[in-house]
């Protein structure tokens, strides 16, 4: 799925998280890391843009005592929702490819 998923555009690190939040109900951004292999930046970035687009959210835990909250996460939509929308964003990549073709054939 991971592969499938960047072969649509997204890049490596979203699409691994995407995939493992997908699989969960709620996660943290350490677990996320441990189980992606991905380092706390790229889990970072990746979030920012999953949030961007409205797929995820975000949630403080407050630890005891002082110190960083923890950021827990989880899908805003659902999976099949997700999947819709990038088979939509396919979808209007194929329909411009389609339409380009068709005005350079007025050029032959």
């Amino acid at each position: 799925m991971v592969d499938l998923l960047i072969e649509t555009g997204l890049s490596r690190n979203i699409a691994k998280t995407l995939v493992f939040l997908s699989k969960r109900d709620e996660t943290t951004s350490v677990e996320i890391e441990k189980a992606t292999g991905l380092r706390q930046p790229e889990v970072s970035i990746a979030m920012q843009e999953l949030r961007r687009r409205r797929w995820v959210d975000k949630r403080d835990i407050k630890k005891e005592g002082k110190g960083r909250p923890v950021h827990s996460y989880r899908l805003s939509v659902s999976w099949s929702e997700i999947l819709a929308q990038i088979d939509r964003e396919e979808q209007a990549k194929i329909d411009r490819i389609e339409a380009n073709r068709k005005k350079l054939k007025t050029f032959a």
